[in-house]
């Protein structure tokens, strides 16, 4: 099933850009668990945290270094005792776990999904 058809208009108001995960510490006070991420989205952007449920696929060796994508302008949303600041994206597995959504190569820091 999908969700009614939207314009390219539309699609383009989500500012989807690629960062580069930099640190990565464990979240013990989320609801599930989570680490919090610090994403660097290069110059112009800086630094976003962002709280990601990727404790089952993902050690913190494995994230810092790796490029990520991300929502920039959803609203900074209070998760526990920590404000995120973007979206992490990614997909559920058959399990139910998530899967990063990564580019495929290198791109700049900052990047646009276009």
């Amino acid at each position: 099933m999908t969700e009614p058809l939207i314009d390219w208009q539309e699609f383009m108001r989500v500012e989807l850009r690629v960062g580069r995960v930099v640190s990565v510490e464990p979240f013990p006070r989320a609801r599930k668990p989570a680490y919090v991420l610090r994403i660097d989205f290069g110059p112009g952007i800086g630094l976003r945290k962002s709280s990601a449920q990727v404790t089952a696929r993902y050690s913190p060796g494995d994230l810092v270094g790796r490029l990520v994508v991300a929502v920039l302008n959803f609203p900074p949303k209070q998760v526990g005792p920590m404000m995120s600041e973007c979206l992490v994206t990614g997909f559920h597995d058959d399990a139910g776990d998530v899967v990063l959504c990564v580019p495929d190569g290198d791109v700049p820091l900052g990047a646009r999904l276009a």
